[in-house]
């Protein structure tokens, strides 16, 4: 009985990953949800953190990204950020590696203006709920630049990607 139900689990899984042609030419839109007492560093406490992210694959499995972020902070001012990076999926499967470096505005405890810039990699999943529509849970980090005690942290991100033809 777990042979078949594992076997079933299999099949399922390769049907949708064969959804998965991440192929040159191709669009991407975003929107993503993290925060949710899921980000970790010695700044914050709680923080909701709302995030599109738009994309094109400029040859098969390399996408170029562009970002904008805003987080709100129960306990701390809120901030935004831009930013872009490079995305690359490995064995047409979904999994996915990303890097990217984003600017961010935000204000420290005092009510100081804070400027920083932020490299940034990240890990996830483009799980194809049908042909174009993905569910991509990621695990990112952000390095700070201008402090790393407070301000760099890893956490958790899901989306919502679609996956538009150009041609």
């Amino acid at each position: 009985m777990r042979k078949k139900l594992f076997m079933m689990l299999m099949a399922l899984t390769m049907s949708v990953a064969s959804f998965a042609q991440f192929e040159q030419g191709k669009v991407y839109a975003s929107a993503g949800l993290s925060g949710l007492d899921l980000n970790f560093n010695s700044n914050e406490k709680w923080k909701l953190d709302l995030m599109g992210k738009v994309g094109y694959l400029f040859e098969d499995n390399w996408m170029v990204t562009a970002q904008g972020e805003f987080d709100y902070r129960k306990y701390e001012p809120n901030y935004f950020s831009l930013g872009a990076g490079l995305r690359y999926y490995i064995l047409q499967n979904g999994l996915f590696i990303g890097a990217g470096a984003n600017y961010v505005h935000h204000t420290d405890g005092e009510g100081c203006r804070v400027d920083d810039f932020m490299p940034t990699v990240q890990l996830g999943y483009a799980f194809f709920i049908s042909r174009t529509v993905t569910i991509e849970p990621e695990l990112y980090y952000n390095q700070s630049l201008k402090s790393h005690s407070d301000y760099s942290g890893f956490g958790l991100r899901i989306g919502f990607g679609i996956y538009l033809n150009t041609k």
